[in-house]
């Protein structure tokens, strides 16, 4: 997070930031890090493990059924991100499926990692600038080609639906690097 602008003057919009804050499922030291430490917070993140996507789909799926909503085979409620989870659902959500995520508060100058595959949300507490980087790791490469794959099944027009992660050079690229330092260092591997 490298800036945040509060408006100056405003005492509602803090007291309204707080109230997200705290109805966020924040804990104590977070809360305090904005009312005793006057950090400036950003946005405020709620992250999911990656074990749970099938869980909270599907649970997206029920609740968009119950409001009288289309669930189209191409489209997925996760990668449309067309629903934030407020306390309500995140409640229902933990009561229904057992899946509870985390509260994560980004404040100026301060950095989230979410795991791959992770579903997440984000809501700006106040104008905000974040910079964002995504990798793919070794260990998370499997991951990472499933979520390609899932990418696949949404609509042609769908934001989503280009291979974004690039996986699949990635892997080759790896691979020819690989076999480029083998190749280089043949002399001295051959040898007893």
């Amino acid at each position: 997070m490298v800036y945040v602008g509060i408006p100056k003057g405003q005492a509602d919009q803090e007291e309204e930031v707080l109230r997200t804050i705290q109805d966020g499922d924040s804990d104590e030291l977070t809360i305090k890090r904005f009312t005793e430490g006057r950090e400036k917070p950003g946005a405020l993140w709620h992250i999911y493990a990656a074990k749970d996507t099938e869980k909270i789909r599907e649970f997206l799926k029920k609740v968009a059924e119950e409001q009288g909503q289309e669930n189209p085979v191409d489209h997925d409620p996760i990668h449309d991100q067309s629903w934030y989870l407020d306390h309500s659902l995140r409640k229902r959500l933990h009561q229904e499926y057992g899946v509870q995520g985390w509260a994560i508060v980004q404040f100026l100058g301060d950095v989230v990692f979410i795991p791959a595959g992770a579903p997440h949300q984000v809501h700006n507490l106040y104008s905000c600038i974040k910079v964002a980087e995504d990798f793919v790791s070794p260990e998370h490469v499997k991951h990472c080609f499933w979520l390609t794959q899932e990418f696949r099944y949404l609509s042609h027009t769908h934001t989503n639906h280009e291979d974004k992660l690039q996986v699949k050079n990635v892997i080759y690229h790896a691979v020819k690097d690989a076999v480029g330092i083998l190749r280089a260092n043949e002399c001295s591997l051959s040898r007893p």
